[in-house]
């Protein structure tokens, strides 16, 4: 993608408390010093809250920050079922990028404990993928968490999930132009394991996308 032709859009989605907005100061920050245009548009006041937050992120030649509905050619949800609330703006056959962890929601986690019989159960992974694949064939599902803890820091996740967002074929921006963003912008003390997860993230997805 030429820095003057199209716009590649990323909806983010995830809850309050897990370094979204790290995520994506990390990519903004790589767009900016690849000479992108960037535009974003942010929703986090329930961060403090464990709510429901997410960020348009456009690269290129964006006329506003907001996505269109149907527009966006990347997700990156840190939560699995936000994914799936959010899943109105991916592109047919866009790109999932998507953590495994589930973090039910106050309602959601109160229908189960308040039914006597049992029957409500909990939205599993599995269920969440299947009714992302009715949109698209590019989910790439990944242990987030357990990345992280190899990677020698369980705070890592939003670096893992950004390794393994460059390894999309039609992601603008270079892998090496990422990782130095990621660097740049981590903590000094955790530069090691942040680079390591950043290249499990890589590893676990390369091969796997075509957006």
């Amino acid at each position: 993608m030429s820095k003057e032709d199209k716009t590649f859009n990323i909806m983010f989605a995830g809850v309050g408390g897990q370094g979204l907005m790290l995520l994506s100061a990390i990519l903004g920050k790589a767009a900016v010093d690849s000479g992108f245009k960037v535009m974003t548009g942010e929703q986090h006041g329930l961060s403090q809250r464990q709510g429901s937050i997410y960020v348009h992120f456009r690269i290129g030649n964006p006329i506003s920050p907001l996505i269109p509905y149907g527009k966006a050619d990347m997700m990156i949800a840190m939560e699995a079922s936000e994914a799936l609330r959010y899943v109105e703006y991916l592109k047919e056959g866009g790109v999932v990028i998507m953590s495994n962890r589930i973090m039910p929601a106050v309602t959601e986690t109160e229908q189960v404990a308040l039914d006597k019989e049992k029957k409500t159960k909990y939205l599993t992974v599995e269920q969440i993928v299947e009714k992302l694949e009715q949109v698209t064939s590019n989910v790439v599902l990944l242990d987030s968490l357990d990345l992280a803890i190899q990677a020698g820091n369980v705070r890592t996740e939003n670096s893992v999930l950004v390794g393994a967002t460059v390894a999309c074929s039609d992601f603008p921006i270079h892998a090496e132009e990422v990782r130095k963003a990621v660097l740049a912008l981590v903590p000094p003390k955790t530069l090691d394991a942040n680079s390591k997860a950043f290249d499990l993230g890589l590893e676990a997805s390369t091969g796997c996308l075509q957006s």
